[in-house]
């Protein structure tokens, strides 16, 4: 077979997505072929499609950036993987460890579905320092949903927060970075507080181990009833916009809140009086680089934690599964290739 299926865009908005037969790219020197078996969405994944983001995109592009798969074949000079060998794509390519590349003023935006061509293939050509190990306990459709939304929980709450057990936290929906989120900060003893509008949903987050699942109306107050007014130690604020002044309202004295998404906008507003006077930390995430992803990699298999997915859609209902994203799912939109 020299012919494989391939979403692509020619512009901006869902009419210019087309699903395409395009050859089987051959991997070149320290390139590995990947041949795929999931490809998990993001709701980033929905803004790259209908306006960019303000990324350069080259046209034809194809979006999405989480994929799990198997090596196919592998190009002169690998050293890090061997044909059959299971792997995961990384978001941001290139930023291994340490602080995140670029500058003040020229930012580094280069990821995976974004100026990088991204995985909505049945097969792909990458670098192989682009990709780690999966993990031994998930197959590969749990696995995919690792390279956003579960490193992002990660960075957050242990690499940049250093979550400790008996400390609490917040995460905001039932969305993938959520719901990773409350399983992680389980696993490490936390008090987990979740907000959702639906009372589906939360009975559904309190089964996965939430302590607190509460109306995402009037949340605040709830919190402050359940902690005695002390607040949270860790909140992840996926709303994004002005929504923040509500988590900087409801974060503990030195408590930290980690800024993930941009669903209410991009231009964040809150009270300095509680930013100052509580010495909180806000801090911006963009995912995390490649060893932060082996260490998640690492403690999923020796925690056990088996990612939530909502619906298995095939290559071909991709514009289904970016409705069912939109809608909002509980837990992850996969792709899936058998």
């Amino acid at each position: 077979m020299t012919m494989m299926r391939r979403w692509e865009m020619t512009g901006f908005g869902r009419e210019a997505l087309r699903l395409q037969r395009v050859p089987i790219p051959e991997p070149g020197p320290g390139h590995i072929l990947v041949k795929s078996a999931a490809v998990s969405l993001n709701y980033r994944d929905t803004l790259v499609i209908e306006h960019g983001m303000g990324l350069a995109l080259d046209f034809p592009f194809t979006p999405a950036s989480d994929l799990a798969g198997t090596i196919a074949a592998i190009g002169a000079g690998v050293t890090r993987f061997q044909v059959g060998d299971r792997v995961i794509t990384t978001f941001f390519p290139g930023w291994i460890a340490g602080p995140p590349p670029g500058t003040a003023k020229a930012l580094d935006v280069r990821c995976l579905g974004g100026v990088h061509p991204g995985v909505l293939a049945e097969y792909i050509a990458v670098p192989e320092d682009w990709c780690v190990a999966a993990p031994h306990s998930l197959d590969l459709v749990e696995a995919s949903t690792l390279p956003c939304a579960g490193l992002t929980a990660w960075f957050a709450l242990v690499e940049r927060g250093r979550l400790k057990a008996g400390q609490s936290v917040l995460v905001q929906g039932t969305g993938g970075v959520a719901l990773f989120g409350l399983q992680i900060a389980k696993a490490h003893g936390a008090e987990v507080f979740v907000t959702s509008s639906a009372p589906d949903k939360r009975e559904r987050a309190r089964a996965l181990g939430a302590d607190h699942a509460i109306d995402r109306d009037g949340w605040v107050e709830a919190v402050y009833r359940l902690t005695a007014d002390r607040g949270i130690d860790h909140i992840l604020e996926i709303v994004g916009g002005a929504h923040l002044a509500r988590s900087l309202e409801a974060v503990a004295v030195d408590g930290r809140v980690s800024v993930i998404g941009v669903i209410a906008g991009y231009d964040l507003s809150g009270a300095a009086g509680n930013l100052m006077l509580k010495s909180a930390t806000v801090q911006g995430i963009r995912v995390g680089h490649r060893r932060a992803l082996e260490d998640l990699v690492r403690a999923v298999d020796v925690m056990a934690l088996k990612p939530v997915i909502d619906r298995r859609y095939a290559l071909e209902d991709v514009p289904a599964a970016l409705d069912h994203l939109e809608r909002g799912p509980f837990g992850k939109i996969v792709i899936g290739f058998d």
